[in-house]
């Protein structure tokens, strides 16, 4: 993407966002219409609906050359990554949105033939903007973020684990993730892809592993994650897919290799 157009691009969407989330505050103790999707746990609401809905109208009649990818059904039907899309999550973290009114975020990372140029993630609540643009730094809230600390060892770091992948099940070897949980210092999980890709970002933990994440999940965290020196892939190591589900492990380049290789044995995906 030319550099002047990217400039363009990323103050707008800066600027739809932080209208985005402005809105959710001040609408978020209305009455919720709450659905599910794909089980009981996967939840929708008419926010995460609205939300979508307000972006794809904003890119298609300010961008209608570009492409979208959004959770909610609202974006277009892609079978490649060529030319610009926009990888939407309204609200990352619905279960937490729903039951807690904080510790979710949205999520938005702009790709150009298949290269992260612009991230944002934007916890609303706190309103707190994580930002980054290709080959310029991260930032948080304006203020750069620093590059990952050099010196990282496994049993000095903090990871972001779900405790299902501990137990057993169809996608990874349980007893690897168990032998990884006993060999890192803590585990944490805050029920938001997008923020605990911002947290890996900023250093408050050091890596995040999962399972089973959608584009929309994960495309504005690795933009971010790449700005300070990290590594995001899938969760053997290799390359991500933009377009579908995959398997992650996002973190400090110092871990990345032990983790995806010694620690993960999938199961298929």
């Amino acid at each position: 993407m030319e550099l002047r157009i990217r400039k363009e691009v990323f103050q707008t969407a800066k600027e739809w966002i932080l209208e985005a989330g402005k809105n959710i505050r001040e609408t978020i103790d209305e009455p919720l219409k709450i659905n599910t999707k794909s089980n009981a746990n996967d939840l929708v609401t008419q926010m995460d609906q609205n939300t979508e809905k307000f972006f794809t109208q904003k890119i298609r009649s300010t961008y209608p050359d570009h492409y979208i990818v959004s959770e909610e059904g609202y974006g277009d039907d892609l079978e490649s990554d060529k030319g610009t899309v926009w990888i939407i999550d309204p609200i990352d973290g619905t279960m937490n949105f729903v039951h807690q009114k904080r510790n979710f975020a949205i999520s938005i990372g702009i790709y150009h033939d298949g290269i992260g140029e612009i991230g944002f993630i934007y916890d609303v609540m706190n309103d707190i903007l994580y930002s980054a643009e290709k080959g310029e730094g991260a930032f948080k809230n304006g203020q750069k973020i620093p590059e990952l600390k050099n010196e990282l060892v496994l049993e000095e770091s903090i990871l972001v684990i779900n405790s299902h992948w501990s137990c057993e099940n169809k996608r990874v070897d349980e007893k690897g993730i168990q032998d990884l949980v006993r060999k890192v210092r803590g585990t944490r999980s805050y029920g938001s892809a997008a923020l605990e890709l911002a947290y890996v970002a900023e250093g408050v933990v050091d890596g995040y592993l999962t399972m089973k994440l959608a584009p929309w999940d994960f495309a504005a965290g690795m933009v971010i994650v790449n700005e300070v020196g990290g590594l995001t892939t899938k969760a053997d190591g290799q390359p991500l897919d933009l377009l579908n589900v995959n398997t992650i492990f996002s973190g400090n380049k110092r871990i990345h290799e032990t983790v995806t290789t010694q620690y993960v044995r999938l199961k298929g995906e």
